[in-house]
């Protein structure tokens, strides 16, 4: 769970992540896991970089893109991207489907060996991270192209601008935006 970590795109860990754990609706977690069953089948693991996020972390996600001072992770996260362009050009949104808890973000990992090469890093904030980017070509197209089938079939689907995002459809929450921490113990109560 990225967020958990200081390894994101804010360079710190984002409020309300208190533990790294995946928290899901109960469809949308049967369906990854029966996504994690066929790409196991085939050799490879789903690695899941975020899940449920709480309406804290996007507002923080807001304020950190409107703090033009802060470019600590800008070689990293977004190079080309001017970070005065990240909430006009829609990488950072006020509302996200994520805080419905329905949506992961993911990728594919060869077991013992790494996450594939899908062209760009999770979270790279540039028009290359768009799913269909012609300039995507050869094993990384190939990669998406199958990170998209295989969560497709288990019913979810892409956000076209960033290869690693995809939603479980019916959602759960379609109109609930949560803001409850991202622990174990938030779905204990």
């Amino acid at each position: 769970m990225r967020y958990a970590t200081e390894r994101n795109f804010t360079g710190a860990v984002v409020e309300g992540y208190e533990e790294p754990v995946c928290l899901l609706a109960r469809d949308a977690a049967e369906a990854l896991r029966r996504a994690q069953r066929e790409v196991l089948r085939r050799g490879y693991s789903l690695l899941v970089y975020d899940c449920y996020r709480p309406q804290r972390a996007v507002d923080r996600f807001v304020r950190w893109a409107r703090d033009g001072a802060d470019q600590r992770t800008k070689a990293e996260f977004y190079p080309e991207v001017e970070k005065g362009r990240l909430i006009p050009e829609g990488y950072i949104a006020e509302r996200s489907g994520h805080s419905r808890g329905s949506t992961v973000d993911v990728t594919l990992t060869e077991l013992g060996r790494g996450p594939l090469d899908m062209g760009t890093p999770f979270d790279f904030f540039d028009p290359l991270a768009h799913t269909d980017s012609p300039r995507v070509t050869g094993a990384a197209r190939e990669n998406r192209d199958l990170l998209r089938r295989v969560l497709g079939r288990e019913g979810f689907v892409n956000l076209p601008q960033e290869w690693w995002h995809f939603t479980y459809r019916p959602e759960a929450f379609p109109d609930t935006y949560f803001d409850f921490p991202v622990s174990v113990a938030s779905v204990h109560r």
